[in-house]
């Protein structure tokens, strides 16, 4: 990992408690801050708060789905060039193609490897980033 990467923070929006500690434990021996959100209003609000540079967000959400997250989240300003990771374990047509839509840059299907979410962080990491880009954290919801 170089000095650019030092400390992103990470946001994650999944509901399932099991998946969000699997996730966790995994980002944070990779060096990342993690931030978590469990329904569709406090992925919002933290994201807000956080400012993170990439967010995992599960599409079944309660309180709301993933991509009404996604798009309220478009619409701030902290995180309307956030990259957007979406994971779901439903296998509904069309739910790729909708998150490509609102500029997801990877699409995980549960369940996937700890590898596979890793690398899916990495690239959208490295496809969004500038010389100048600030560190910071990671929101998985």
């Amino acid at each position: 990992k170089n000095a650019s990467e030092e400390n992103k923070t990470k946001h994650i929006v999944e509901h399932e408690a099991k998946l969000i500690l699997t996730i966790n434990i995994r980002l944070k021996s990779m060096g990342y801050e993690v931030n978590t959100a469990a329904d569709a209003v406090s992925a919002v609000s933290q994201a807000r708060k956080s400012a993170p540079d990439v967010i995992l967000i599960d599409i079944n959400l309660p309180g709301g789905d993933g991509f009404v997250v996604a798009q309220r989240l478009k619409t701030l300003v902290q995180t309307s060039a956030t990259p957007m990771i979406f994971i779901t374990a439903s296998k509904k047509a069309g739910l790729k193609e909708r998150a490509k839509e609102l500029g997801a840059v990877a699409f995980l299907e549960k369940p996937f490897t700890a590898t596979e979410m890793a690398d899916a962080i990495e690239m959208s990491l490295y496809s969004s980033s500038t010389p100048d880009a600030p560190s910071g954290e990671a929101m998985i919801g």
